[in-house]
């Protein structure tokens, strides 16, 4: 039986920091429909989120210089509150070069790729509460790990449509390829937090 030390704070603290990255996703697809002002806005919303997901992570950083007892390793605490972050700030970014770039439309695959961070975002805030007693947590961490690989065929797809469809323009080109890259980014730190959390399960059964 695994004794659990009575500071429980930090659960908490992840479900908070999970539910930012649901917050930003939704955002985030909200953006791609809107027009440039809307854009303007919803960016703003979103680097809002990313401000309240870096206080939930220094939270959890200060909270681990304080106490002496954690429920696991605090290097895999410290370790998942980062790659969290590193979540949002992908999502972040994205919202923000489309905003920089003055893109009016983008190609439906991108709209693919924010609903693939959607969904690994809603699968995440439902996991973080559960590692308060590591149950049922498999399910979760396989089907990151396939929304990941969905998102890799996604990408490798959209790369091969704009290098057909932007030939002739290599600015446009380019600012496209960049945003494709970071939503890419975004699902690799899905899966990042995912497989701790599978490391994580795995110390404590």
């Amino acid at each position: 039986m695994r004794l659990t030390p009575r500071d429980t704070k930090y659960f908490d603290l992840l479900a908070a920091s999970a539910q930012h990255l649901v917050r930003g996703a939704s955002l985030l697809a909200e953006l791609l429909g809107a027009d440039r002002a809307g854009r303007e806005k919803l960016a703003e919303e979103m680097h809002d989120v990313e401000h309240l997901a870096d206080e939930a992570t220094h939270s959890i950083m200060r909270r681990l210089n304080q106490t002496f007892v954690t429920p696991f390793d605090r290097e895999d605490i410290s370790g998942l509150a980062s790659a969290l972050d590193d979540c949002m700030d992908e999502m972040d970014e994205a919202a923000e070069l489309i905003v920089l770039y003055k893109l009016d439309a983008l190609p439906d695959r991108v709209s693919e790729q924010v609903q693939v961070l959607q969904r690994c975002a809603e699968l995440t805030a439902d996991a973080m509460p559960r590692l308060r007693s590591m149950d049922k947590l498999a399910d979760y961490w396989v089907e990151v790990n396939r929304l990941e690989n969905q998102a890799d065929k996604l990408h490798r797809k959209l790369l091969a449509q704009l290098f057909d469809d932007f030939a002739g323009d290599p600015v446009q080109l380019m600012k496209l390829k960049e945003i494709v890259e970071v939503l890419e980014n975004a699902a690799d730190s899905f899966e990042k937090v995912a497989n701790m959390v599978e490391t994580i399960a795995l110390k404590e059964s």
